[in-house]
Protein backbone atom coordinates (compact mmCIF):
# COMPACT_ATOMS: atom_id res chain seq x y z
CA UNK A 1 0.00 0.00 0.00
CA UNK A 2 2.93 2.03 0.52
CA UNK A 3 4.20 2.31 -3.05
CA UNK A 4 0.41 3.93 -4.27
CA UNK A 5 0.37 6.35 -2.54
CA UNK A 6 3.98 7.27 -2.41
CA UNK A 7 2.46 9.43 -5.62
CA UNK A 8 -0.87 10.30 -4.02
CA UNK A 9 -1.94 13.71 -2.12
CA UNK A 10 -5.29 14.61 -0.31
CA UNK A 11 -6.09 16.28 2.86
CA UNK A 12 -7.71 15.33 6.45
CA UNK A 13 -9.98 17.21 8.42
CA UNK A 14 -10.04 17.97 11.84
CA UNK A 15 -6.62 16.62 11.76
CA UNK A 16 -4.62 18.63 14.42
CA UNK A 17 -6.04 15.77 17.18
CA UNK A 18 -7.38 12.42 17.94
CA UNK A 19 -8.67 10.48 14.78
CA UNK A 20 -8.03 13.14 12.54
CA UNK A 21 -4.37 13.33 13.88
CA UNK A 22 -3.90 9.35 13.95
CA UNK A 23 -5.12 9.43 10.01
CA UNK A 24 -2.47 11.78 8.96
CA UNK A 25 -0.03 10.11 10.27
CA UNK A 26 -1.05 6.53 8.81
CA UNK A 27 -1.00 8.04 5.52
CA UNK A 28 2.33 9.98 6.34
CA UNK A 29 3.86 6.62 6.83
CA UNK A 30 2.60 5.46 3.55
CA UNK A 31 4.47 8.21 1.94
CA UNK A 32 1.97 10.37 1.52
CA UNK A 33 1.82 13.91 0.90
CA UNK A 34 -1.13 15.26 3.18
CA UNK A 35 -2.59 18.59 3.69
CA UNK A 36 -3.47 18.69 7.66
CA UNK A 37 -6.92 21.10 8.03
CA UNK A 38 -8.07 21.98 11.14
CA UNK A 39 -9.09 25.26 13.30
CA UNK A 40 -6.14 24.61 16.14
CA UNK A 41 -3.21 26.15 14.23
CA UNK A 42 -0.72 24.81 17.67
CA UNK A 43 -2.48 21.27 16.86
CA UNK A 44 -2.00 21.30 13.04
CA UNK A 45 1.75 22.39 13.36
CA UNK A 46 2.45 19.60 15.55
CA UNK A 47 0.43 16.86 13.36
CA UNK A 48 2.70 18.11 10.46
CA UNK A 49 5.85 17.36 12.30
CA UNK A 50 4.73 13.94 13.20
CA UNK A 51 3.75 13.27 9.47
CA UNK A 52 7.06 14.51 8.64
CA UNK A 53 8.63 12.44 11.32
CA UNK A 54 7.39 8.91 9.40
CA UNK A 55 8.49 10.31 6.21
CA UNK A 56 5.42 11.89 4.87
CA UNK A 57 4.88 15.36 3.23
CA UNK A 58 2.28 17.30 5.33
CA UNK A 59 0.79 21.55 4.80
CA UNK A 60 -1.07 22.96 7.61
CA UNK A 61 -4.28 25.18 5.99
CA UNK A 62 -6.16 26.79 8.73
CA UNK A 63 -9.76 25.80 7.73
CA UNK A 64 -13.38 26.06 9.96
CA UNK A 65 -15.09 23.66 7.85
CA UNK A 66 -18.51 25.60 8.81
CA UNK A 67 -17.09 28.28 6.10
CA UNK A 68 -17.74 27.04 2.51
CA UNK A 69 -15.03 29.86 1.77
CA UNK A 70 -12.66 28.70 4.12
CA UNK A 71 -13.16 24.93 2.88
CA UNK A 72 -13.03 25.99 -1.09
CA UNK A 73 -9.62 27.79 -0.35
CA UNK A 74 -8.30 24.88 1.42
CA UNK A 75 -9.01 22.02 -1.10
CA UNK A 76 -7.78 24.60 -3.55
CA UNK A 77 -4.55 25.16 -2.06
CA UNK A 78 -3.96 20.99 -1.16
CA UNK A 79 -4.27 21.31 -5.16
CA UNK A 80 -1.99 24.17 -5.79
CA UNK A 81 0.98 22.71 -3.07
CA UNK A 82 0.75 19.14 -4.42
CA UNK A 83 -0.81 19.12 -8.40
CA UNK A 84 -3.67 16.58 -7.67
CA UNK A 85 -6.41 15.48 -5.21
CA UNK A 86 -6.31 11.79 -4.74
CA UNK A 87 -8.08 11.19 -1.67
CA UNK A 88 -10.09 13.35 0.73
CA UNK A 89 -11.12 12.41 4.70
CA UNK A 90 -13.55 14.86 5.89
CA UNK A 91 -13.82 14.35 9.62
CA UNK A 92 -14.08 17.39 11.28
CA UNK A 93 -16.43 17.21 13.97
CA UNK A 94 -18.01 17.33 17.18
CA UNK A 95 -20.36 15.31 19.67
CA UNK A 96 -21.96 18.25 21.26
CA UNK A 97 -23.44 19.22 24.32
CA UNK A 98 -25.63 16.05 25.83
CA UNK A 99 -29.73 16.82 26.22
CA UNK A 100 -33.39 15.69 25.26
CA UNK A 101 -34.57 16.27 22.37
CA UNK A 102 -37.63 18.06 24.19
CA UNK A 103 -35.20 20.26 25.95
CA UNK A 104 -32.36 20.83 23.33
CA UNK A 105 -30.80 24.40 23.06
CA UNK A 106 -31.09 25.77 19.74
CA UNK A 107 -27.52 27.23 19.34
CA UNK A 108 -26.42 24.22 20.63
CA UNK A 109 -28.14 22.13 17.70
CA UNK A 110 -27.29 24.39 14.98
CA UNK A 111 -23.68 24.34 15.50
CA UNK A 112 -23.61 20.71 15.90
CA UNK A 113 -25.29 20.50 12.53
CA UNK A 114 -22.99 22.91 11.01
CA UNK A 115 -19.82 21.52 12.04
CA UNK A 116 -21.35 17.54 11.73
CA UNK A 117 -22.97 17.82 8.28
CA UNK A 118 -22.46 20.99 6.90
CA UNK A 119 -19.20 20.56 7.36
CA UNK A 120 -19.18 17.24 5.13
CA UNK A 121 -21.24 19.08 2.40
CA UNK A 122 -18.90 21.74 2.11
CA UNK A 123 -15.74 19.74 2.06
CA UNK A 124 -17.38 16.81 -0.56
CA UNK A 125 -18.66 20.42 -2.95
CA UNK A 126 -15.29 21.13 -3.13
CA UNK A 127 -13.67 18.35 -3.84
CA UNK A 128 -15.77 16.52 -6.19
CA UNK A 129 -15.26 18.38 -8.89
CA UNK A 130 -11.60 18.03 -8.81
CA UNK A 131 -11.78 14.37 -8.63
CA UNK A 132 -14.44 14.23 -11.77
CA UNK A 133 -12.15 16.30 -13.67
CA UNK A 134 -9.32 14.04 -13.23
CA UNK A 135 -11.71 10.89 -13.52
CA UNK A 136 -10.39 9.25 -10.30
CA UNK A 137 -10.62 9.95 -5.87
CA UNK A 138 -11.18 8.08 -2.88
CA UNK A 139 -12.91 10.36 -0.54
CA UNK A 140 -13.96 9.21 3.50
CA UNK A 141 -16.54 10.99 5.14
CA UNK A 142 -16.08 10.27 8.68
CA UNK A 143 -19.64 9.51 10.67
CA UNK A 144 -20.01 7.30 13.40
CA UNK A 145 -21.76 4.36 15.11
CA UNK A 146 -24.37 6.64 16.18
CA UNK A 147 -24.86 7.40 12.06
CA UNK A 148 -26.33 4.02 12.12
CA UNK A 149 -28.18 3.26 15.28
CA UNK A 150 -30.14 5.58 17.43
CA UNK A 151 -28.56 6.84 20.34
CA UNK A 152 -30.29 8.93 23.29
CA UNK A 153 -28.71 11.93 25.02
CA UNK A 154 -27.21 13.24 22.13
CA UNK A 155 -29.71 14.21 19.55
CA UNK A 156 -27.86 16.69 17.42
CA UNK A 157 -25.13 14.45 17.08
CA UNK A 158 -26.74 11.45 15.85
CA UNK A 159 -28.86 13.37 13.70
CA UNK A 160 -25.37 15.05 11.95
CA UNK A 161 -24.31 11.39 11.74
CA UNK A 162 -27.05 10.33 9.95
CA UNK A 163 -26.74 12.85 7.54
CA UNK A 164 -23.64 12.05 7.22
CA UNK A 165 -24.24 8.75 6.10
CA UNK A 166 -27.02 9.73 3.72
CA UNK A 167 -25.38 12.13 2.21
CA UNK A 168 -22.47 9.78 1.57
CA UNK A 169 -24.93 7.47 -0.34
CA UNK A 170 -26.20 10.01 -2.42
CA UNK A 171 -22.58 11.45 -3.16
CA UNK A 172 -21.64 7.90 -4.28
CA UNK A 173 -23.78 7.61 -6.51
CA UNK A 174 -23.56 10.65 -8.77
CA UNK A 175 -20.02 10.28 -8.88
CA UNK A 176 -19.15 6.99 -8.81
CA UNK A 177 -19.38 6.72 -12.95
CA UNK A 178 -16.76 9.27 -13.33
CA UNK A 179 -14.38 7.06 -11.33
CA UNK A 180 -14.75 8.91 -7.95
CA UNK A 181 -15.46 6.48 -4.80
CA UNK A 182 -17.21 8.23 -1.90
CA UNK A 183 -17.79 5.84 1.35
CA UNK A 184 -18.11 6.46 5.08
CA UNK A 185 -16.23 4.91 7.97
CA UNK A 186 -18.72 4.83 10.95
CA UNK A 187 -16.47 4.50 14.44
CA UNK A 188 -17.57 2.66 17.69
CA UNK A 189 -16.52 4.58 20.73
CA UNK A 190 -12.57 5.42 20.33
CA UNK A 191 -9.96 7.11 23.04
CA UNK A 192 -9.85 10.39 21.16
CA UNK A 193 -9.24 13.68 23.27
CA UNK A 194 -13.07 14.44 22.88
CA UNK A 195 -14.23 11.60 23.98
CA UNK A 196 -11.79 11.09 27.06
CA UNK A 197 -13.89 14.88 27.70
CA UNK A 198 -16.83 13.70 27.62
CA UNK A 199 -16.31 10.42 29.58
CA UNK A 200 -14.62 12.26 32.42
CA UNK A 201 -17.62 14.09 33.07
CA UNK A 202 -19.24 11.11 34.94
CA UNK A 203 -17.42 7.42 35.81
CA UNK A 204 -20.17 5.72 34.81
CA UNK A 205 -20.04 6.70 30.85
CA UNK A 206 -16.91 5.10 30.18
CA UNK A 207 -18.09 1.54 31.67
CA UNK A 208 -21.47 1.92 30.06
CA UNK A 209 -19.55 2.13 26.53
CA UNK A 210 -17.01 -0.40 27.12
CA UNK A 211 -20.11 -2.68 28.39
CA UNK A 212 -21.71 -2.08 24.80
CA UNK A 213 -19.03 -3.16 22.91
CA UNK A 214 -18.86 -6.87 22.41
CA UNK A 215 -15.03 -6.85 21.83
CA UNK A 216 -14.88 -5.25 25.65
CA UNK A 217 -13.02 -2.51 25.57
CA UNK A 218 -13.29 1.05 23.28
CA UNK A 219 -11.46 1.34 19.92
CA UNK A 220 -8.03 2.88 19.10
CA UNK A 221 -7.54 5.76 16.69
CA UNK A 222 -5.18 4.08 14.75
CA UNK A 223 -7.46 1.25 13.77
CA UNK A 224 -9.93 3.75 12.58
CA UNK A 225 -7.06 5.10 10.76
CA UNK A 226 -6.02 2.03 9.26
CA UNK A 227 -10.44 1.41 7.87
CA UNK A 228 -9.90 4.73 6.57
CA UNK A 229 -6.64 4.08 4.50
CA UNK A 230 -8.06 1.10 3.06
CA UNK A 231 -11.34 2.32 2.17
CA UNK A 232 -8.58 5.33 0.09
CA UNK A 233 -6.73 2.61 -1.41
CA UNK A 234 -6.90 0.13 -4.38
CA UNK A 235 -7.66 -2.47 -2.23
CA UNK A 236 -11.41 -0.67 -1.57
CA UNK A 237 -11.42 -0.32 -5.68
CA UNK A 238 -14.78 -1.66 -5.68
CA UNK A 239 -16.37 -0.33 -2.53
CA UNK A 240 -18.93 2.92 -3.08
CA UNK A 241 -21.03 4.43 -1.08
CA UNK A 242 -20.55 1.81 2.07
CA UNK A 243 -21.03 3.40 5.51
CA UNK A 244 -18.16 0.69 7.37
CA UNK A 245 -18.83 0.27 11.07
CA UNK A 246 -15.44 -0.14 12.73
CA UNK A 247 -16.69 -0.43 16.15
CA UNK A 248 -16.09 -3.76 17.57
CA UNK A 249 -19.28 -5.68 16.90
CA UNK A 250 -21.73 -2.83 18.56
CA UNK A 251 -23.67 -1.94 15.49
CA UNK A 252 -24.37 -5.61 15.14
CA UNK A 253 -26.18 -6.45 18.26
Amino acid sequence: MTAEFATRAGLVTGAASGLGRATAIAFGEARARVVVADVDEAGGAETVRMVEAVGGQALFIRTDVTDAGQVEAMVGGCFAAYGSLDFAVNNAGTTGRGGRVGEYDLEDWRRTVSTNLDGVFHCLRAELPIMERAGRGAIVNVASGAGLVGFPGLPAYVASKHGVVGLTKAAALEYAAAGVRVNAVCPGSTRTAMLEGYMAQDPRVERMMVAGVPLGRLGLPDEIAAAILWLCSDAASFVVGHALAVDGGSVVQ
